[in-house]
């Protein structure tokens, strides 16, 4: 049993992950995502 485990644990936490994503993207929050990376980035080089 601890052998199946750890044999479908990685390509379900990557399927999990993929499906998170997809639906990150259809909801729009790519866009938000990027603008909080923008100002963290300027915040950074000291004009944000």
């Amino acid at each position: 049993m601890a052998t199946l485990c750890k044999k479908y644990k990685a390509p379900l936490l990557l399927g999990a992950g993929i499906l998170f994503l997809g639906i990150g993207a259809f909801r729009g929050e790519i866009v938000v995502v990027l603008q909080k990376a923008v100002i963290i980035c300027l915040e950074c080089v000291g004009i944000g």
